[in-house]
């Protein structure tokens, strides 16, 4: 081989291994590695499943992360799992600072989650396909999210908004523990949404913690409880419906409208973001249906 030839070849080597730097580079991670089950299942709906290598301990959706290593969650994450994955990219929680540095001083980017309105559901999806060289098709699923939206504020736009308690955590069997939606937050954008007008709007947080007294000051029209249980029976959900007839005074309860939904969709604000405010707008609104 003449120098003029090795120089072709290695000048074309060198080419070659630039173009797949690049490509990779725009391609976006292919080793992730996400605790936060509403980002898992977004990364699954834009096409990023394949490139999913770690799952926290709660992520049941899609049924895909069935097959994938757990990592642990929001309060047990299993650090040295998640490095033996050698993820180049890793979602955890905001609130997860020390992983967030460990993660940092290795070199292992990190997209940081926090909570947030509907709004910033959708902004974050948008986000995740950028981080993820998706960002058409998360794009398409927060437009698909906004569209069903828009269909259930159509829906519903017209009636009367009833006074609603959005539950989305109690002691199973009694009304202690009762955590509901305050005034900001998804699930009170979701309750809005959905034709519904949260008794407790004017709390500026995320959450209440309840006692029954503060129940029968508020003296809702309707009570939606929301469980991630999704395998009560019927028997089971009718004995822990029953259990708000301890409140016999209450409106929603005098009038028989308390209704419980099942399914982890409507605490993880993900991409059935748009089906869950639907399945809160039947329950509130079902002759829009």
């Amino acid at each position: 081989m003449t120098d003029m030839l090795r120089r072709r070849v290695a000048t074309i080597t060198c080419l070659v291994g630039l173009l797949s730097v690049l490509v990779g580079a725009q391609g976006g991670p292919r080793r992730i590695v996400s605790v936060v089950p509403a980002l898992t299942e977004a990364l699954f709906a834009i096409g990023a499943g394949p490139d999913v290598v770690g799952v926290g301990s709660f992520d049941s959706h899609p049924p895909e992360v069935a097959s994938r290593p757990r990592v642990g969650g929001l309060l047990d994450p299993d650090m040295e799992q998640i490095f033996r994955l050698r993820p180049d990219l890793v979602i955890l929680y905001g609130s997860q600072r020390d992983q967030i540095e460990q993660l940092t001083r290795a070199g292992i980017p990190v997209f940081s989650y926090a909570h947030g309105g509907v709004a910033d559901t959708l902004s974050v999806i948008r986000q995740l396909g950028t981080r993820t060289g998706r960002a058409d098709d998360a794009a398409r699923v927060s437009a698909a999210i906004e569209t069903q939206l828009a269909d259930v504020r159509a829906r519903v736009g017209d009636r009367e908004r009833p006074r609603v308690l959005l539950v989305f955590g109690r002691e199973p069997g009694s009304l202690r523990n009762i955590y509901a939606s305050g005034g900001i937050g998804f699930l009170h954008d979701m309750l809005e949404a959905a034709g519904g007008a949260n008794v407790f709007a004017d709390v500026p947080r995320e959450s209440v913690q309840l006692t029954s007294e503060a129940i029968l000051t508020a003296a809702p029209e309707a009570i939606i409880e929301l469980t991630y249980d999704d395998r009560m029976t019927l028997d089971t959900q009718a004995a822990e419906i029953a259990v708000w007839n301890r409140l016999s005074s209450v409106p929603a309860v005098r009038n028989r409208r308390v209704r419980l939904l099942l399914g982890n969709q409507f605490v993880q604000p993900g991409p059935r973001l748009g089906d869950a405010t639907a399945a809160i707008a039947r329950a509130l609104h079902p002759e829009a249906f």
